[in-house]
């Protein structure tokens, strides 16, 4: 799953149950509301479980809720509970690097764009919390 879609769909996930709130979902629930497959709902969870961004309760009336206002959950939060890498990453071949002083300079060239960009992204992503995104939506 790209990251633009891992993140759009956690953030889907993440709506449905401040919608939800207090009351919990199950992962099936979820799943059927927003319509992704329930295993890889799960996946996510599981890293917003260690996040503790929300709390999955087992039993009966089990389900996840969230553990944080949404108002005080900002998107990067959410982007780094989800990701292990930056939105742009450049996967540098260093043997043909060693070779060509051109492709050297380039790939320094992307690098340094790729930061700035990331910057820039995660800037942006600190501004918008997840209660913005939902009332931006409904």
């Amino acid at each position: 799953m790209s990251a633009s879609t891992k993140l759009s769909t956690t953030v889907k996930a993440l709506c449905y149950l401040a919608e939800a709130a207090p009351a919990g979902k199950t992962s099936q629930e979820i799943s059927e509301g927003i319509g992704i497959n329930a295993s890889k709902l799960r996946k996510i969870f599981s890293l917003l479980v260690k996040s503790k961004m929300i709390e999955s309760n087992i039993g009966t009336y089990g389900g996840f809720v969230l553990r944080k206002n949404p108002a005080n959950i900002h998107l990067q939060e959410i982007y780094c509970a989800i990701e292990d890498r930056k939105a742009f990453h450049l996967n540098v071949n260093k043997e043909h690097v060693q070779k060509n002083q051109r492709s050297a300079k380039l790939n320094d060239f992307f690098l340094e764009l790729f930061a700035d960009i990331q910057i820039e992204i995660e800037d942006k992503m600190k501004s918008l919390t997840l209660k913005q995104i939902i009332d931006k939506t409904k």
